[in-house]
């Protein structure tokens, strides 16, 4: 008789709190709401006005500089009162200018080469050096080969360096700069991974300081050729780069707030990076994740209802120079971090949505599962994945204990066109742009109009176990952006 009513209690009890946990008639009529809202709105017309309009923004230039103020603009045309943008400092300031490189004879051949981010110029009429290679940059091996460096230009065998990931390699690789430089070297040359000598030229560091050298990226083929010309004897080679560099400066962030009916203090944050390189118009990194938080901004305005929490959405700078921007954010509000309830990030371009990464927090996911079910799984975001990264904006956050949510998109093609030229407008989808949308709108809603929280802070000591499992600990403390 006791075993009955035991089980009778049990499942009653299982009962009563999936009836809490599901979404209510009158949240799904305010998700449905949202998806329309999202699937006939105008997030293409949008990108095409940021991308087409501005082109790349990297961080610190007149054409971000622009796109920050078009977009407080576009959050104040929906309605939204509470729109500023919010100063961070970076250490320099860099716009791209001209560059060209050969190899010299016997091996005559103009390269296709373009300056690294945040490179200094070459002296006029650039350097000119036998070619070193380097494959190991762990602090023996560099020492070793040291002796060789005077009046070389470097070339870093990025492929076989970062086989294993970039994240153990970064701090050696950095290291390694003051050893080329004080050992003599003219120069530092990355090659591109991608065929037919398409380039991207990204900076190889993580900050806002200028490399120590003239650093350039060249060409696969280009690189193979030096190498297979290598076989025969040295290798020549000539560049040079013409940058700007300003020094210290401050960059905004993008701010807007819909403030909460009942709980105005408590805040959800929704954020995308509206900074890119420069070779493409930043379509897909990140200009389909800016467009999809001024849309659902639009959206929610739209809604004549404000939702019980406040809703913050955020367009961060500075973070393809290492998460400046939304860090910046965590660091100048950390006295009100506590009343963060949570982050949704979308930063992996317009691919066919998945759902949500909840970066290794199984409570975050378990609270989203009736949301996913109820809500997401019909607009092709109901999946859930315990896969940790910290690789765009959710990432200060999270070092906060705040639960965390990056959109979770089929990123099988997106590698064709991150960082490079191709990133352009044509290359997005408008009903994917738009299904990712419509999820983070939704999933946003259902957050701030839960009573409750989706999930508790983490304290140190458990943020602390996420990034040890995910082998992220010695990285961010290296960066400056974890404290062990």
């Amino acid at each position: 008789m006791n075993l009955r009513r035991g089980l009778v209690v049990s499942l009653v009890f299982l009962f009563s709190t999936l009836v809490v946990a599901a979404p209510n008639s009158e949240m799904q009529e305010g998700a449905d709401h949202l998806a329309a809202s999202i699937y006939t709105g105008p997030a293409m017309r949008t990108l095409r006005e940021l991308s087409d309009g501005f082109g790349g923004r990297l961080t610190g230039s007149p054409a971000y500089n622009h796109a920050a103020e078009w977009a407080a603009e576009k959050f104040r045309s929906y309605g939204i009162q509470n729109v500023r943008l919010e100063p961070f400092a970076m250490d320099n300031g860099w716009v791209r200018g001209t560059a060209h490189g050969q190899l010299l004879p016997p091996v005559s051949r103009s390269l296709h080469l373009e300056s690294l981010g945040w490179s200094p110029s070459t002296p006029a009429g650039g350097v000119t050096g036998e070619v070193l290679i380097v494959d190991d940059v762990s602090p023996d091996a560099v020492k070793a080969l040291a002796p060789k460096m005077r009046g070389k230009i470097i070339i870093v065998d990025v492929g076989k360096i970062f086989a294993n990931g970039w994240v153990k390699v970064l701090q050696p690789l950095e290291a390694s700069y003051k050893v080329f430089k004080d050992s003599g070297a003219l120069g530092v040359v990355f090659p591109s991974s991608d065929r037919n000598n398409v380039l991207s030229a990204s900076d190889p560091n993580w900050s806002s300081g200028l490399l120590l050298m003239p650093g350039a990226q060249i060409g696969m083929e280009d690189w193979q050729l030096i190498r297979r010309s290598l076989e025969h004897g040295p290798v020549t080679m000539q560049f040079e780069l013409q940058n700007m560099t300003t020094g210290p400066i401050q960059v905004n962030n993008v701010i807007a707030e819909i403030r909460g009916r009942e709980l105005p203090d408590e805040w959800i944050i929704i954020g995308a990076h509206l900074d890119s390189w420069d070779y493409g118009t930043g379509a897909q990194d990140n200009g389909t994740g800016s467009v999809m938080v001024l849309d659902v901004a639009r959206a929610i305005a739209a809604m004549g209802k404000a939702p019980r929490r406040s809703i913050r959405f955020a367009l961060w700078g500075g973070e393809e120079q290492g998460l400046l921007g939304s860090y910046a954010y965590t660091q100048t509000h950390l006295k009100e971090m506590s009343k963060c309830v949570a982050v949704l990030n979308t930063d992996n371009g317009a691919g066919h949505p998945k759902g949500w990464k909840v970066e290794s927090r199984k409570d975050v996911k378990d609270a989203m599962q009736p949301i996913s079910d109820a809500l997401l799984k019909d607009i092709s975001g109901g999946a859930l994945s315990l896969e940790t990264t910290y690789d765009t904006d959710h990432g200060p956050f999270m070092l906060q204990g705040v639960p965390a949510l990056d959109l979770w998109v089929d990123m099988s093609h997106y590698g064709e066109v991150h960082h490079k030229s191709s990133d352009t407008y044509d290359k997005v989808d408008p009903i994917d742009l738009k299904a990712g949308a419509a999820i983070v709108a939704v999933t946003a809603w259902a957050i701030a109009e839960d009573p409750k929280p989706i999930a508790s802070h983490l304290d140190h000591a458990a943020v602390a176990e996420i990034l040890k499992k995910a082998d992220l600990d010695t990285l961010l403390t290296y960066v400056g952006q974890w404290k062990p």
